[in-house]
């Protein structure tokens, strides 16, 4: 396929990029700083945008089969982040004037305000409270895409993330804000970024968790 990945210079992004050039795909990296992206392939393409202008976003759109989305925008104590609604607006706005509907992106376990109250003491009062910024602007995001019409989208929640490659691990899913083991407690607390691509990646070969949110981990 044909996949423009924005993020792609970011942890999570980097093993998104390389797994899908070692698939067979044919990547478009949309990037800020193009230095940063050191993989080299005949079938990726490394462009500069401005991932906050629908303008700048959709002559690299055109032709494409599905925007990835691993972007990320960091915490801030004292001011909203607003990174996420504001990227995926421009997204959307570009992908409707270059005719793509699929996108795939991702975002958190507990970005609804409220998901967090099964989670562990120190998961709970200490740092949730210290991301709810992301959550938050994450959580609008997801709400936006919800009233996005004729956009096929799918919104990947992990847990915590690890440095680490993917495995051959199986997935746990779970339409919600956590996955819940069998008692209703978060089964899994971390997961490589290797296998949040991993699953990402699975999601272009299949119909499930189309117009969705998923809560992920690994068994």
């Amino acid at each position: 396929m044909k996949i423009a990945v924005l993020g792609a210079t970011g942890q999570t992004g980097q093993y998104l990029v390389n797994q899908a050039l070692q698939q067979g795909h044919t990547v478009t990296a949309i990037v800020r700083n193009p230095g940063k992206l050191t993989v080299h392939h005949d079938n990726l393409k490394v462009v500069e945008a401005d991932i906050f202008s629908a303008d700048s976003l959709k002559t690299h759109f055109k032709g494409q089969d599905v925007i990835m989305s691993c972007l990320g925008f960091p915490a801030s104590l004292f001011s909203g982040v607003t990174g996420y609604t504001l990227s995926m607006s421009a997204m959307v706005s570009a992908m409707r004037e270059a005719r793509v509907n699929r996108i795939i992106t991702m975002t958190s376990w507990y970005t609804e305000p409220n998901s967090g109250t099964q989670s562990s003491y120190l998961i709970r009062f200490l740092l949730l409270p210290m991301i709810r910024s992301v959550l938050k602007n994450m959580y609008d995001m997801e709400q936006f895409l919800q009233k996005a019409e004729e956009i096929n989208w799918t919104v990947v929640r992990p847990p915590g993330l690890k440095n680490l490659p993917a495995t051959a691990q199986e997935f746990l899913t779970h339409g919600g804000y956590f996955v819940p083991d069998s008692s209703g407690q978060p089964a899994g607390s971390a997961v490589g970024r290797g296998d949040v691509a991993r699953f990402m990646l699975s999601l272009l070969n299949s119909n499930a968790w189309v117009r969705q949110g998923v809560a992920i981990t690994t068994k």
